[in-house]
């Protein structure tokens, strides 16, 4: 009997397993009834992980520009100035670009660019192909910008040496939409057309009116890269290679020289030494161009 009452005190403890079970299985049952309502609820629990996926590469193009500035400040120190630094840079990116191209300016720029590099340390010099990453990042994300003149004047560099304001990208946008016409008509006729900017600063009226060039060209399936051809001329070195910079960059078939638009301008019988060639004005399209065409 005691072996038959031991059973009888296991049954026991069973009831008290269902009732710890029925206790879990009850909020089932009741999630079930209310299954649609926390269904409702599930894009408001998705949104908290949002702000930190903002701070990932693909997203928000601002995101480049507050590491260029973050980098470029750590290059700041008593021996560098700011508007140094900046120079610099836009020298050494402008030289790196040209040199993978224009072989007959290659030995002089590739001496200028090492001139520079020599004055900072290893670990300044580390700075510069970042500085870099981020223009061209920022560039691949939004390409209807002025990257280059939007951190120049965020770090106040407009007010140092040149006394330079450049034009708000949003400006320029405007003026293309209403200069920038009947491009697919001028493309039919002539092959390409040709935008230029006597004083092209940055580029923001340059990519402005490109961006407003493409859009129609698409609307027709031309591809603007070999329908566009742009050249651009600035007094100051500074302004005429952040221009070619992002110019290149996008892809764009132009051609950039330092001097003064009203005392000396383009012509035929220029020295090379001061003209900027982008990358794709070599490409087989415009190269073709050039021979007959003398562009």
């Amino acid at each position: 009997m005691a072996f038959w009452n031991r059973k009888k005190k296991r049954t026991t403890a069973k009831p008290k397993i269902n009732a710890s079970i029925s206790k879990v299985e009850k909020p089932k049952k009741i999630s079930e009834k209310h299954d649609f309502v926390v269904h409702k609820e599930e894009p408001q629990v998705s949104l908290s992980p949002k702000p930190k996926m903002k701070n990932l590469p693909t997203f928000k193009p601002d995101r480049y520009e507050k590491e260029f500035m973050n980098i470029f400040r750590q290059l700041v120190s008593e021996k560098n100035r700011p508007w140094d630094i900046w120079k610099d840079f836009i020298v050494m990116s402008a030289c790196s670009i040209s040199n993978s191209v224009d072989k007959s300016q290659f030995d002089e720029r590739e001496k200028r660019y090492l001139d520079i590099i020599r004055h900072y340390s290893k670990s300044k010099q580390e700075l510069f192909p970042q500085l870099f990453a981020n223009l061209v990042m920022s560039l691949e994300m939004n390409p209807e910008q002025d990257f280059l003149g939007k951190m120049y004047m965020s770090l106040n560099l407009g007010y140092d040496e040149l006394k330079q304001i450049f034009t708000p990208y949003d400006m320029c946008r405007l003026m293309a939409k209403i200069t920038i016409t009947d491009v697919t008509e001028k493309v039919r006729k002539d092959g390409y057309i040709t935008i230029n900017d006597p004083c092209c600063g940055a580029g923001a009226n340059l990519i402005a009116a490109i961006h407003e060039a493409r859009k129609q060209l698409e609307k027709e399936n031309y591809n603007y890269q070999n329908h566009l051809l742009v050249s651009g001329q600035d007094i100051e070195e500074v302004p005429a290679l952040m221009c070619y910079i992002q110019l290149s960059l996008l892809g764009i078939a132009g051609y950039f020289k330092v001097g003064n638009s009203l005392i000396k301008p383009m012509t035929m019988a220029d020295d090379l030494k001061n003209y900027w060639f982008t990358p794709i004005y070599f490409s087989d399209v415009w190269t073709m161009r050039r021979l007959f065409h003398s562009i």
